[in-house]
């Protein structure tokens, strides 16, 4: 129903906003601008309220990053949440005092492209802040001239890209489900591995339009949450095939099964599970799966 869906909405949008709150706890990097918003939002959530809140919530992160022969520059996002959010896009302004007005346009509109190609439908204002931080610098002062514009799109089909994305489910039982991201990885050439249960890991890692097409197969089946957790991307100069063999962490895809507790035999041993992604150099991911540090 509409009505769980919006709960269950608002519900991630409080988990967030929480997160983010936790991670920059100074009023400089994050601020709620407009608390009355956040106070409906918490009602409705926990039920205090039946009305679906009247604003959005709204608040201002603050990046500092780094410009070539220059000192630390500060970009503000100013970002509301649409009710539908995370179903639909955040509202995000990027502003900062060194971007001309054109560049503040392309920046933003640049921002949105990645949030709409990366993003539907899942949380992304750590991923917006980040992609910010690395890129937005590249903003100030650049020649825009049509000439450079032309000139980068048409090396950019020359660089291959190899992706790796790390997907997180909800749970993974399913014996079609197991068999389709098995089959799926072999005809589009992908390698990684699945680990089935509770929660359920999935990696693919490949030619990145192999990886797009595989997650688009995979998050239209249903699933009652999945989503992609972290994705690496390496442009490979020339990109053939050998350059993508050695990209690689795993052989092949294989499902992953390690030693299962529980009831139902289908909690997996995440102290196993870190010690696999540990010998493939991906020990880092745990964290971003678990929240924890492994040990």
């Amino acid at each position: 129903t509409t009505e769980m869906a919006n709960q269950e909405e608002a519900e991630i949008q409080i988990s967030e906003l929480d997160l983010l709150s936790s991670m920059f706890p100074y009023e400089e990097e994050f601020a709620v601008t407009d608390q009355l918003a956040l106070a409906e939002l918490k009602h409705y959530v926990e039920k205090e309220s039946a009305e679906m809140p009247s604003s959005k919530v709204q608040f201002v992160l603050n990046v500092k990053t780094e410009v070539p022969n220059a000192s630390m520059v500060e970009f503000s996002m100013a970002c509301a949440l649409p009710f539908k959010y995370p179903t639909v896009l955040p509202e995000i302004t990027v502003r900062s005092s060194l971007l001309s007005r054109s560049h503040q346009i392309l920046l933003n509109s640049d921002l949105k492209t990645y949030l709409m190609q990366n993003f539907s439908g899942e949380p992304c204002m750590l991923s917006a802040r980040e992609w910010i931080k690395d890129h937005a610098a590249s903003y100030i002062d650049k020649d825009l001239s049509s000439s450079s514009v032309t000139a980068s799109d048409a090396t950019q089909s020359d660089i291959t890209m190899f992706t790796r994305l790390w997907i997180y489910s909800h749970h993974i039982y399913n014996k079609q489900k197991r068999k389709n991201i098995i089959d799926w990885s072999k005809e589009l050439s992908l390698s990684g591995f699945c680990m089935p249960g509770k929660p359920g890991v999935i990696c693919v890692e490949g030619l990145q339009s192999s990886c797009e097409e595989f997650w688009s197969r995979v998050r239209r089946l249903t699933w009652k949450r999945i989503l992609i957790r972290h994705r690496e991307d390496v442009s490979l100069e020339g990109g053939g095939h050998a350059e993508i063999q050695k990209q690689r962490k795993f052989p092949t895809l294989e499902e992953k099964c390690f030693d299962a507790h529980g009831a139902r035999g289908n909690h997996m041993d995440l102290g196993q599970l870190y010690h696999f992604l540990e010998e493939k150099g991906c020990a880092d991911i745990f964290q971003m799966y678990f929240g924890v540090e492994g040990h």
